[in-house]
């Protein structure tokens, strides 16, 4: 099998919940499934948030026995050449990360995958963890079947 790409860019605002679980579900899925695919987060206002991991996204990973080392060691600012070399970028909610997106990325803004999930100001964890995972495991069926 061919080395593992990153090709997936997963997107939150301060990339320490909803994307560092996105990303460590999708590596640790595609490593088990023997896929050449990877992904990496990043945030786009990192300074919003002190510490590294989400403690909720911490219990999530352990609950389902994906290591700690399917997502980053911390939280990453979104830089353009990380856009660049993704070949799928996807920011986790459309309503607060378009308009973000369009004052640090304009050029990318409509270039991305939005989705839907709500951050804890809105929804629980218990909710938006499996709504995160769901998604998650579409996108490898997808990309499994386009790659094929």
């Amino acid at each position: 099998m061919a080395e593992p790409r990153e090709c997936v860019l997963f997107i939150c605002t301060g990339n320490y919940y909803r994307s560092r679980f996105a990303e460590a579900v999708f590596n640790h899925r595609a490593r088990a499934l023997g896929l050449p695919f990877r992904a990496f987060s990043r945030g786009l206002a990192v300074h919003l948030i002190d510490g590294d991991l989400s403690s909720y996204t911490q219990e999530a990973l352990e609950e389902r026995g994906i290591p700690r080392d399917c997502t980053g060691p911390t939280r990453v600012p979104l830089t353009q050449a990380d856009l660049a070399r993704a070949e799928r970028v996807i920011a986790l909610k459309e309503d607060e990360h378009r308009p973000l997106m369009e004052q640090h990325f304009p050029l990318w803004a409509d270039r991305i995958q939005y989705w839907h999930v709500h951050d804890l100001d809105q929804s629980e964890a218990e909710d938006a963890l499996p709504e995160i995972e769901r998604q998650v495991e579409a996108l490898i069926e997808e990309m499994r079947r386009s790659d094929a």
